[in-house]
């Protein structure tokens, strides 16, 4: 199971999936007591080792529990994407299901699944004159005007990407502008195409909930993190040689946390916008797993319906 080309895997395989803090975790761990699962994490950011309270890391506790996969695999200043994701979440399953065990993949990177279920997204060349134009234009306009140039050309793919997210603004642009095509209908085409892997038994679940609990949670979660010791986590981090430049050091919480320590925000402000761009990215989670039309959709509050639904798919094999 290490390559992708024409894998059929007929064993069961359970995905939940739903925005941050919506109760992934605890929904995970109930289903692994009922059906002997083992956890592969779908999260981009808890590959990384050290950087655990900001990334709601399970702990120890729940690691000796049950098994998990696809944590602490590399160290902050490494990259991982997709195609490594797929590599290593394939492999998992193999163990697991070896194991006489179930994969229950549980996370929130909507990139990561459909990279699994649809087939990698094929690289796309881009020109290197596109590429120097791009960055004269971004030392001219900043980030701000490059993401606007994005919602103009590319608005579904502008919708999927933060608005601070350099690299991958610049990649939707590049690609814009040399092919003429723009990332989403690149990916669009690509989702067309017969998937390298086959999945006979998969279930997918995604968790939601009214919108303002979820805003709520949302608010408990920063504030739980930041009371467990966050800052002092990135503080660390940096003390380790981890800048604030590295992709892993640009993402949701830490970004913030290191504008905190910069000086350029105060804590009332760092804490503000930790908030307000946590539940930005919870919606764009939700609307990029609303596009999957396998998806069973159940409130955070119905567990046992959950669980009676795994049973049943079980049953009959799915």
């Amino acid at each position: 199971m290490t390559g992708t080309k024409h894998i059929r895997i007929d064993e069961p395989v359970l995905v939940l999936v739903g925005p941050t803090a919506i109760g992934k975790t605890a929904l995970s761990l109930e289903i692994v007591r009922e059906f002997d699962c083992e956890i592969i994490s779908m999260d981009s950011m808890q590959v990384y080792r050290h950087m655990d309270i900001g990334t709601a890391k399970p702990g120890k506790d729940e690691l000796m529990r049950v098994r998990h996969y696809l944590i602490d695999l590399i160290e902050p200043d490494d990259q991982y994407n997709a195609a490594r994701f797929v590599k290593d979440c394939l492999e998992a399953i193999r163990t697991i299901t070896e194991r006489k065990k179930i994969p229950l993949i549980t996370g929130g990177t909507g990139l990561y699944l459909s990279s699994l279920l649809n087939g990698l997204f094929a690289d796309i060349p881009v020109r290197e004159e596109v590429k120097k134009e791009l960055q004269a234009r971004l030392a001219g306009r900043g980030l701000p005007g490059m993401y606007e140039e994005l919602c103009t050309v590319d608005p579904v793919s502008a919708g999927r990407i933060h608005q601070n997210d350099k690299q991958r603004i610049l990649r939707g642009l590049e690609i814009y502008f040399s092919t003429g095509t723009t990332w989403s209908r690149h990916l669009e085409q690509q989702q067309k195409r017969q998937p390298p892997v086959q999945f006979t038994r998969l279930l997918e679940i995604g968790l939601t909930c009214e919108r303002e609990l979820l805003y709520q949670r949302i608010e408990q979660r920063s504030d739980i993190m930041l009371e467990q010791g966050f800052i002092d986590e990135v503080k660390k981090l940096r003390a380790m040689g981890y800048g604030g430049s590295l992709p892993s050091m640009q993402s949701i919480g830490y970004r913030h946390a290191n504008q905190l320590l910069d000086g350029k925000w105060s804590y009332g402000e760092m804490k503000e916008y930790l908030v307000r761009d946590t539940r930005r990215y919870a919606k764009r989670q939700l609307t990029w797993f609303r596009r999957s039309n396998d998806m069973h959709w159940y409130e955070r509050s119905e567990s046992s319906q959950v669980i009676g639904h795994i049973e049943m798919a079980l049953r009959a094999q799915l």
